[in-house]
């Protein structure tokens, strides 16, 4: 090339430089609307819906009724009365985590304590071996549960109403509708009531049940969110074909799920039997709905692979500051199951929202 070709190259360069716009790429974000920043904020974190509504709930109460309802012996309350509730949402979670729904966990509940009270008092067998027997009841319908998911591939849905039927029908078989009374468990198995015992600290009562509620959520975190199982939980709910296609033996990890979910129901029975002294065949039967609603209101995705763990111990607390407030007062039990039910619709309209990305 010339230097003659050279230069005029340049010159052009120079006319066309000079003859350019003096403005800069700018990319600076602009700034969104409030809307949009929520969203992406309750997207971020699920858990923060359910603890911005427990904490404006305790505000409310607390400014409504005072002193009562801030004491510790009633926030202790709240707690003990949502034991069982919780215990049995961690259940729950695991289930809806894969994208299912489980309608029987109230029925394997009652029957596993009319098995731990029928071994430990009716058959004279040691009370850790009733416990035991009980425990792997509750291992063994889960295990049902997912079999029958897994293996003929039906809706969990379907399965575990059937199966919730199913499990009430044996617990009045097997318990002949008969009440095991509270002075027969002290006598021949008192572990059946450990649940139920309680200390005192500042002024508030915790039973062991409820100290063991907690304990369990703790665990399950743990177990959710740093272990490999806990990962291949939530790909499973997320996506099923991806994580197959990535090597996760998704049927191994969602009869798995169903086990460990049927475990926390026995688990959920021992609490029952200790928080009502007895064991009654008739008791918990809807707590497979209350379940349901503490982790919807803990902002679990009913589709699946979203949520935490400790969202549903938030809506289990929601639900129960909810009851224990209005009850204080005065307000008839009609109008707290319409405000419970109220809170679900506006869980589940807030979830379909979030999931809009």
């Amino acid at each position: 090339m010339s230097n003659t070709t050279v230069k005029s190259a340049a010159a052009e360069h120079e006319l066309v430089a000079a003859a350019a716009s003096g403005d800069f790429a700018s990319f600076k974000r602009e700034s969104e609307p409030l809307l949009t920043r929520l969203h992406r904020f309750f997207h971020r974190y699920p858990t923060a819906a359910p603890a911005i509504v427990l904490l404006m709930a305790v505000l409310v109460f607390s400014t409504l009724i005072g002193d009562r309802f801030l004491h510790p012996f009633n926030l202790s309350l709240i707690v003990q009365q949502v034991t069982i509730i919780g215990i049995l949402g961690i259940a729950q979670t695991l289930i809806i985590l894969t994208a299912g729904i489980d309608l029987s966990v109230g029925a394997i509940m009652v029957l596993t304590s009319v098995i731990m009270g029928r071994f430990g008092v009716e058959y004279g067998l040691s009370p850790i071996l009733a416990l035991g027997f009980g425990l792997f009841a509750g291992a063994l319908a889960g295990y049902i549960n997912g079999l029958l998911v897994t293996f003929f591939r039906l809706p969990p849905f379907i399965v575990t109403l059937g199966t919730w039927n199913i499990f009430f029908a044996l617990n009045l078989w097997y318990s002949g509708s008969q009440t095991i009374r509270s002075q027969a468990i002290d006598a021949a198995a008192p572990i059946l009531h450990w649940t139920g015992q309680s200390i005192e600290l500042l002024g508030a009562r915790f039973t062991y049940g409820s100290l063991m509620m907690l304990v369990l959520f703790a665990i399950v975190w743990y177990a959710l969110n740093w272990t490999a199982w806990g990962r291949h939980v939530y790909a499973t709910g997320d996506d099923p074909a991806a994580a197959r296609l990535a090597g996760i033996r998704t049927d191994r990890i969602l009869r798995s799920v169903y086990i460990v979910a049927g475990f926390f129901c026995a688990v959920a029975a021992w609490a029952l039997i200790g928080r009502i002294g007895s064991v009654s065949p008739q008791a918990g039967m809807m707590a497979n709905l209350d379940s349901i609603t503490a982790v919807v209101i803990g902002g679990c995705s009913l589709f699946g692979g979203r949520g935490s763990i400790f969202g549903t111990l938030l809506g289990a607390l929601v639900v129960g500051v909810f009851r224990n407030g209005l009850a204080l007062s005065g307000v008839d039990v009609l109008w707290q199951d319409f405000t419970v039910g109220l809170l679900i619709i506006i869980a589940v309209g807030l979830d379909q929202w979030i999931r809009k990305v």
